[in-house]
């Protein structure tokens, strides 16, 4: 929503009168007219192709190599991984916080619409030494809902993450991962000055995860459906935790 544009709010404006004359003749410098013509910053920041793409194409980042093994993000197609991402949605570990359960056309609908839209979401398989194991949306949090949640600065870009098989969780992989994808993102978004997750405040093993990744606790915040934890990890001190 936007603010009151002029005359709604705060302006003052003269009795209407048809015999006064209010009109002024005014001369425009090169350099005023310059101002107005400049482009806006915070427009083109969501502007497609502003940076290479609202996320610079994930699929071009590549793999990189963890503690774990060699880790990719591979972009999600509804045609080769619904089976596996709605089986995923079924665990009930993943399903209490994710609420996608049930029948693969619910899953199906929430890729859709992502891979239907705008780019500023992509959801992703996370395959580590060429298994996939992990779901993940990387998302443009500056231009999402969850920006009117928190003090969001342009760029900012976030994680959701889920690892699908059992075997592959309490074992500190989650905290890996994460801090491998937001080095991916901190080197393939040069605007990016931070990167950012919300988990359930409740789910006290992904918030885990976080603080083990390089991510500091930075508020509470109350979404729409949850009170979340924002997890920020800065670019200035990426290298330091």
């Amino acid at each position: 929503m936007s603010g009151p544009t002029a005359g709604e709010e705060g302006a003052v404006l003269p009795p209407a009168d048809s015999n006064t004359e209010d009109t002024l003749d005014l001369t425009l410098s090169d350099e005023v007219l310059a101002l107005f013509n400049a482009p806006d910053p915070a427009r083109s920041a969501g502007a497609p192709g502003a940076d290479g793409g609202l996320l610079g194409g994930v699929a071009d980042w590549g793999p990189t190599a963890t503690r774990a093994g060699t880790f990719q993000l591979v972009p999600a197609t509804v045609e080769r991984d619904l089976p596996m991402i709605s089986g995923w949605m079924n665990d009930p570990a993943v399903a209490e916080f994710w609420e996608l359960s049930g029948e693969p056309r619910i899953t199906e609908r929430h890729l859709r619409g992502q891979l239907d839209g705008d780019g500023r979401s992509v959801p992703c398989l996370g395959v580590l030494d060429g298994a996939p194991m992990s779901y993940w949306e990387i998302y443009r949090a500056d231009l999402d809902s969850v920006a009117r949640y928190y003090p969001s600065r342009p760029h900012d870009t976030g994680l959701h993450l889920l690892i699908g098989g059992v075997d592959d969780r309490a074992r500190g992989l989650g905290a890996t991962l994460l801090r491998a994808v937001a080095d991916l993102v901190l080197d393939h978004r040069p605007a990016c000055a931070r990167v950012i997750a919300e988990p359930d405040l409740r789910n006290t093993p992904s918030v885990a995860a976080f603080l083990a990744g390089g991510f500091r606790f930075s508020a509470e915040v109350e979404l729409p459906g949850k009170r979340a934890a924002l997890m920020i990890r800065d670019r200035a001190v990426r290298h330091l935790l």
